[in-house]
């Protein structure tokens, strides 16, 4: 086995342009979007009301002001505000309902889109990538898209727009003063977020590495489990999980660290912004400026505000940290195979089954030659044998005749067919292997069988489980051919 040499990855600036990969799986669902996007204006109009119906309940009960209502009017301002109360829940709760089902959508089918793309590229970027790192990017990649898709579209925006709204209710009823506090502490708040949150991307990538480098570590020590037990290195695994583990609680904790600064610079804005509002507030209200409704209009709308920018920090922070994780699965859909068919290429004509090597060379690399010029033929019903000591390009061979790899000069032809000419999956097709190593799916013997042929039926499952004499062995379990290995 080839190993393949694994660079830290550089430090780069966020690529915002993902999230115009994701503008599709909106449009697809443009219905239930724009449902979506009904239910969050209603609960936003539900949430802008509240505030003017507690300034008028409390001045109808202060004594201090001519604006008393009647019972049956106060009634219906204790009744609007909980509808409004409830609208709010109610709107925002059907708004994620139905747009559940896009972000379902949207993760399933760039999940498929992924897996499909990673088995059409070539053996050598497998052989070259670390197998429980690529499946743990991929995993990420996948819960960032449902978080990214959720919460750009459903808190970003809507926040920014109620923050618009808040401060020209304010600017409107009560002069410049709170607006301007309003905005400068929403601007402040911003753009230390943003230079923030920037910063600490590069330890957000130093986890997710670390997290990736441990998991990949387990996952090889574990599928190479039998081999851990011939040489007695379970300590030997153990200590070497340790130090991967290590550099993942540092990892993390630097990352805490980082997150402990941002989350306490936000809260400071905040809190020097409520407070300052809350006194002007007061000393209006003290001066007869404003009423005590006023006061708590004002209280309650710096509330509904600074308490959903706090969370619009934490939603910045994760959908960068989102941006972060899923650019590694969306640069998988730009890698190209190295091998592709060619334009048009049609399915292998399977006639006699002759296979010629014509003046076959091959390198993985330019150090060192794997094949040089080989020629042989393999006439039509004869066995082949090829001997040679290990590493003399025996297995390379084979990964030249399923192509893998292209060669680097000369041709592989069957029945006078190069096969660089016909598609892959009919080349692959016409070819029976038995595999050098043991290879089972965590599934059951029937279906380890079966996968030489997914269309296969039951009876011919059977019939080449007796031709291979397994069906003594598959008998004698206590699953028979339900048994789960792999």
């Amino acid at each position: 086995m080839r190993h393949g040499h694994f660079d830290p990855e550089p430090e780069r600036a966020i690529n915002w342009r993902i999230v115009s990969h994701l503008l599709p799986y909106l449009r697809e669902s443009r219905q239930r979007v724009a449902l979506a996007l009904l239910c969050l204006l209603l609960s936003k109009g539900a949430v802008l009301l509240i505030p003017f119906l507690l300034k008028h309940l409390v001045d109808s009960l202060d004594s201090n002001t001519p604006q008393a209502l009647a019972p049956d009017l106060l009634l219906g301002l204790v009744l609007a505000y909980g509808a409004a109360r409830f609208g709010n829940v109610l709107f925002a709760e059907l708004r994620d309902t139905v747009f559940g089902r896009v972000s379902e959508r949207a993760m399933h089918r760039i999940g498929l889109q992924v897996f499909r793309h990673v088995h059409s590229l070539d053996l050598d970027f497998h052989l070259n990538r670390q197998t429980g790192g690529l499946a743990r990017d991929i995993e990420r990649g996948i819960t960032g898209i449902s978080f990214l898709l959720r919460f750009f579209v459903f808190n970003i925006i809507p926040t920014l727009f109620e923050i618009a709204m808040v401060a020209g209710i304010l600017l409107f009823n009560y002069g410049p003063g709170f607006a301007v506090i309003t905005l400068v502490a929403v601007g402040a708040y911003g753009l230390f977020s943003l230079r923030a949150t920037q910063w600490r991307t590069r330890f957000v990538r130093e986890m997710n590495r670390a997290d990736s480098a441990s998991h990949t570590r387990a996952l090889d020590s574990l599928l190479n489990f039998e081999t851990v037990k011939y040489f007695t290195n379970e300590e030997f695994e153990a200590r070497r999980y340790d130090v991967e583990l290590r550099k993942w609680d540092m990892a993390r904790r630097r990352n805490r660290l980082s997150l402990f600064g941002l989350n306490g610079g936000q809260a400071l804005i905040i809190a020097l912004a409520q407070t300052t509002m809350i006194g002007m507030a007061a000393w209006q209200v003290r001066h007869g400026q404003i009423t005590l409704g006023d006061f708590i209009l004002i209280n309650q709308f710096m509330l509904q505000l600074f308490i959903p920018l706090g969370f619009l920090g934490f939603v910045f922070r994760e959908i960068k940290g989102s941006l972060a994780q899923i650019e590694k699965m969306f640069e998988l859909l730009a890698v190209q195979p190295a091998v592709v068919d060619a334009p048009a290429a049609p399915a292998l004509r399977l006639q006699r089954g002759e296979i010629v090597f014509n003046k076959v060379s091959f390198a993985y690399t330019a150090r060192r030659d794997i094949l040089r010029e080989v020629d042989f033929r393999v006439e039509p019903g004869h066995k082949v044998a090829v001997v040679g000591a290990s590493g003399s390009g025996k297995s390379t061979l084979i990964k030249l005749l399923f192509r893998f790899y292209d060669p680097a000069s000369g041709s592989i032809a069957i029945d006078g067919q190069d096969i660089r000419q016909v598609s892959q999956a009919s080349l692959r097709r016409a070819i029976g292997i038995v595999p050098q190593d043991t290879v089972l799916f965590n599934d059951s013997i029937f279906e380890n069988v079966r996968y030489g042929d997914p269309g296969a039926d039951d009876d011919q499952v059977w019939e080449a489980i007796r031709m291979a004499h397994l069906d003594g062995f598959v008998a004698a379990l206590p699953d028979g051919a339900d048994t789960l290995v792999g």
